[in-house]
């Protein structure tokens, strides 16, 4: 069952209370909470032929691929995220627990597992780095002390402007300590144990930047995220947007796919609504962003809508990485395979930062990450709704600079050229896999690879990234708030919190408050 109607189809009529620009986790959490407590009528635009953004999933052959979802925490009964979900969903999403060791560290042939539950993880740790029990009890200690201190960091972003000059400097100050600073510089503070930091940053390519370029408060949000284990929904990540788009309909609410916003209307220096592709405009009392930072104010405001100082300051945080992956698919179930749901972070040795610059300037250097996901391992309901088969995806680091000559070219045809770099890459990603899992060596039954080009057609960021705005100390210095400098005009999603699924549905929530009240956000975020 698709979610939405076809914009071209079923183009909608009439003024709405909201629309929103983009359907990815923010944008639908953020047009659910709307509907659902005080502004009925909410229309969602979304570019791509399906609703869902990174939460959406694609078929080929009798197999299924998540795009963007590959494991969620804090989804366990008593957890913030599930909550969250819960509430703006009515509870329609059910969540499966990962295995009790949800990744697998793998430095060359050294292995180390993530349990799940903090003692138990620090004792595992402690079995592999006896000499270093006191700073992974002090590193436990910190991640937690710093993902505490980001609640007011980012509440503070859906404050009024003029609340904020006076509560935001005390609300940000404990975050900012440790968001302004990398991850290598505070892990040095704790231990010089090379090999330890490698094992506990080995999660970076959760938000795609190494040790030495991320900010220390990134890290720490995502290292305690995963303490309490792990989860993926059942059904695949289709069913998130199957799960918020009722409400939001039984509102009065639109959600239509295949609708590219090309401007966002601004008159008198207020937002007043859209211009779709073709030419229609469309309007309302307040429009909402989840397109991203970069693309909302650098592609779709008209010039001068935006304060010079603002688009300067956000010209200094550079996009995220971009990416590759490889969806695979075998004519075997798990259990044939020997496969589980543990997440496999595949690393040539602990040198994550050397790496990664050798590869970048080299792209014959070897993979410096490999991120292999198992989905049909992860959702229970796979096997009925696919039996006899299983999927993976191999995702690795790929620069926009790589594919950037084809970007004029055409969806699914690019060329021979592009065709066989891709070939190129898809081999060595398996070879890669294989090297780990040589039971899988001649059972691959269809292999495909997106790159930086297929995420920039379908998402619309410039560069294909990954993560939009780069994770880096400098980011948390950027006068980002649900509140624009245009009225009328509110971001949200990833960009105004920070990477992955649980950051864009924060982000959701944190811009419904800004539009319904600080007693919104309070209510909310205490359930």
């Amino acid at each position: 069952m698709h979610v939405g109607v076809s914009y071209k189809q079923h183009p909608p009529s009439g003024r709405f209370d909201a629309i929103v620009v983009g359907s990815g986790i923010g944008g639908l959490a953020a047009a659910s909470a709307l509907a659902r407590y005080g502004r009925r009528r909410v229309l969602v635009l979304e570019r791509h032929y399906r609703i869902g953004g990174y939460t959406h999933s694609f078929s080929r052959k009798g197999y299924e691929w998540d795009v963007g979802i590959h494991y969620m925490g804090e989804l366990g009964p008593r957890g913030g995220v599930r909550r969250l979900f819960d509430r703006l969903t009515d509870g329609s999403v059910e969540w499966a627990p990962l295995p009790d060791v949800y990744d697998r560290i793998v430095l060359g042939d050294r292995v180390y597992d993530y349990v799940t539950g903090t003692r138990r993880f620090v004792a595992r740790m402690t079995e592999y780095f006896p000499r270093e029990a006191e700073a992974i009890a002090r590193y436990i200690t910190l991640i937690k002390r710093v993902a505490r201190a980001g609640a007011l960091y980012y509440v503070d972003r859906a404050l009024p402007p003029v609340v904020s000059r006076v509560a935001g400097p005390l609300m940000r100050r404990r975050y900012m300590r440790y968001a302004t600073r990398t991850t290598l510089d505070v892990m040095r503070e704790l231990t010089s144990n090379a090999e330890l930091i490698a094992v506990l940053t080995g999660q970076f390519g959760d938000y795609g930047l190494p040790p030495s370029r991320s900010s220390f408060a990134m890290h720490a949000a995502v290292a305690a995220h995963y303490l309490g284990g792990a989860y993926f929904p059942v059904g695949g990540a289709s069913v998130i947007a199957k799960a918020f788009a009722p409400l939001v309909e039984a509102e009065g609410g639109v959600l239509c796919h295949s609708a590219d916003v090309e401007e966002i209307l601004v008159s008198s220096g207020r937002a007043v609504g859209v211009r779709v592709a073709g030419g229609r405009e469309l309007h309302a009392d307040v429009v909402i962003s989840d397109a991203g930072a970069a693309n909302t104010f650098r592609r779709l405001l008209p010039s001068g809508a935006v304060p010079r100082p603002f688009l300067d300051a956000l010209a200094e945080v550079a996009p995220s990485v971009s990416y590759m992956c490889l969806y695979v698919g075998l004519e075997h179930t798990d259990a044939e395979l020997g496969l589980d749901g543990t997440n496999l972070w595949l690393y040539p040795d602990e040198k994550h930062d050397e790496n990664i610059a050798a590869f970048l300037a080299d792209p014959e250097a070897p993979l410096p990450l490999v991120y292999a996901s198992f989905p049909s391992a992860k959702d229970p309901s796979f096997a009925t709704r696919h039996p006899g088969r299983a999927t993976i995806d191999l995702i690795t680091l790929c620069p926009w600079e790589w594919v950037e000559k084809w970007e004029g070219t055409s969806w699914m045809r690019r060329g021979k050229d592009y065709e066989a770099m891709k070939a190129a890459f898809s081999e060595r990603l398996l070879e890669v896999l294989y090297r780990r899992l040589p039971q899988l060596r001649g059972k691959v039954a269809h292999a495909e690879l997106s790159t930086p080009l297929t995420t920039a057609h379908f998402s619309g960021h410039p560069r294909g990234e990954l993560y939009g705005l780069d994770h880096t100390p400098a980011r948390y210095r950027l006068p980002l708030r649900a509140q624009t400098p245009v009225a009328g005009l509110y971001l949200t999603g990833a960009d105004l919190v920070s990477a992955g699924v649980a950051g864009g549905l924060l982000g959701g929530v944190l811009t419904a408050g800004a539009l319904l009240g600080a007693r919104f956000v309070r209510d909310l975020m205490r359930a």
